[in-house]
């Protein structure tokens, strides 16, 4: 575990949430001064950054990302969603996680029992929740962990992620990223607070680690149709969530060619092969015992 995880682990509630909102302000405030001196990135500046971590034309893309590490954007999460599609064109496809919970998915599955696929807002980021929203986009219907979509392939990727008792198998946009060769980008975040394909490896093979909780859950998903479908979901055991270490495995997807960084905006960046990263994450997990919960091994 990290110095830094240590650290968080040790820190009371209170003092975390006092640090986030305090670097909250701080990043409001430079973005300000950012608009005010007339420095905000460009449309052409995100392409060209995107063109430089290795994007190109015909590329899937699963991205995940935090806007105020970008920059103050010119047109705020338009220019990045523009961008990107400059550089995939048509042929393409755009993904995000659009899930409608920022907390652990067992209190989240304890007070909602619906999930409204047109109108039940993402949590994962304002781009997110802008790309929600625009004309032409789909999202899956999963009540935890809905992706949404538009390009080339987007019925492929969210076709079959309904009904499924996990979000994270065969059947879902996570495991079909990599099946068709694309990339996961982490654009101003990491594994350990954007790490969803990490949960894939539980999915794909028999995890000895009880990652699941027992209970499984009745829920409500309102189509695009406006029908309700009740479907049952498994959700993570909190537990065992909280004993993580995400960003350990960094040093092996880079080591093994699966990860590479790069600078979007002003934004830290990882840039992932999702075949790759998929197979060495199930490699070492066969050979090693390396997870995100021992990433030393077992």
């Amino acid at each position: 575990m990290s110095l830094k995880d240590v650290a968080r682990n040790l820190t009371p509630d209170f003092l975390l949430e006092w640090n986030r909102r305090r670097k909250k302000r701080a990043r409001n405030k430079a973005l300000n001064d950012m608009s005010e001196s007339g420095q905000s990135i460009s449309h052409k500046k995100l392409e060209e950054d995107f063109i430089k971590a290795g994007l190109k034309k015909g590329d899937h893309v699963l991205v995940h990302s935090s806007l105020s590490k970008i920059g103050h954007l010119t047109d705020g999460p338009k220019t990045f969603v523009d961008a990107l599609f400059a550089v995939i064109g048509e042929e393409g496809t755009l993904l995000m996680p659009t899930s409608p919970n920022a907390v652990f998915q067992f209190d989240y599955i304890q007070k909602n029992k619906e999930f409204d696929v047109l109108n039940t807002p993402s949590k994962t980021g304002k781009i997110t929740e802008y790309f929600r929203t625009l004309p032409g986009v789909k999202r899956s219907w999963h009540p935890t962990e809905p992706v949404s979509a538009k390009g080339a392939l987007a019925d492929y990727f969210l076709s079959e992620h309904f009904g499924q008792l996990t979000p994270y198998n065969e059947k879902s946009p996570f495991q079909k990223i990599a099946e068709k060769g694309g990339k996961i980008l982490y654009v101003g975040v990491t594994l350990s607070n954007a790490g969803t394909n990490l949960h894939t490896l539980e999915d794909a093979v028999d995890f000895k680690y009880p990652v699941y909780a027992d209970d499984i859950f009745e829920v409500t998903i309102i189509g695009e149709d406006g029908k309700k479908y009740p479907v049952k979901t498994k959700v993570h055991n909190p537990v065992f969530s909280k004993k993580r270490k995400c960003d350990d495995l960094i040093p092996m997807f880079m080591k093994e060619g699966a990860m590479s960084k790069a600078k979007i905006g002003e934004a830290e960046t990882l840039v992932c092969d999702a075949a790759k990263f998929f197979s060495v994450m199930k490699e070492n997990y066969l050979r090693h015992g390396i997870t995100m919960y021992t990433p030393s091994g077992s």
